[in-house]
């Protein structure tokens, strides 16, 4: 017998204000995709789609589609640092639907996009993990309190083996730490 899934309450709020940061953190990384991929538009439009929902507009299959397509660019980039930069915007449109489920997974459609966008300027620049690491600071610094909220509903992420892995990390106990009075 399949074990349910423990839920917590999610209001569309929330995940307004989540989209709308994680569209900030993803729009950071946005040039390194658009300079080696001149003409595609999928990572700004799932940008702008997250946007409009984070301001107020339906949560619609457009906006399913518009992170798809972002995701089809990130495996499309011949370049990693575009590859990732693509990936946090597929991530940011994606924020809208995340599940109010007790579980680490959920974890990733939070932390994702500053941990992409973290990833696509480290590589960028010679993969320089301190400009990785101010990027994360900056992620963690400029949350507001509704992000550390739906995360503290959900299990803690480990440190992993990957760049990638270690910088979710980092996002997720920054953004716990940030509002320690909560959990």
């Amino acid at each position: 017998m399949k074990k349910q899934k423990e839920v917590f309450e999610l209001r569309i709020e929330s995940l307004r204000v989540l989209g709308e940061w994680a569209a900030a953190c993803a729009e950071r990384a946005l040039p390194i995709y658009e300079e080696l991929n001149q003409g595609d538009p999928r990572p700004r439009a799932a940008i702008d789609g997250i946007r409009i929902f984070a301001r107020g507009g339906k949560r619609s299959a457009q906006l399913r589609v518009l992170a798809l397509d972002a995701f089809r660019a990130a495996h499309a980039a011949k370049d990693p640092a575009a590859s990732a930069a693509a990936q946090a915007a597929s991530l940011a449109a994606a924020s809208a639907y995340t599940h109010p489920l007790v579980d680490v997974q959920q974890t990733g459609h939070i932390v994702g996009p500053a941990a992409y966008a973290a990833l696509a300027i480290e590589i960028d620049n010679q993969h320089d993990p301190l400009l990785g690491n101010a990027e994360v600071r900056r992620a963690i610094e400029q949350a507001p309190f509704e992000i550390c909220e739906i995360l503290l509903n959900m299990p803690a992420r480990t440190a992993g083996k990957s760049r990638l892995d270690k910088m979710m990390y980092e996002l997720d106990r920054g953004l716990r730490d940030k509002f320690p009075k909560m959990g």
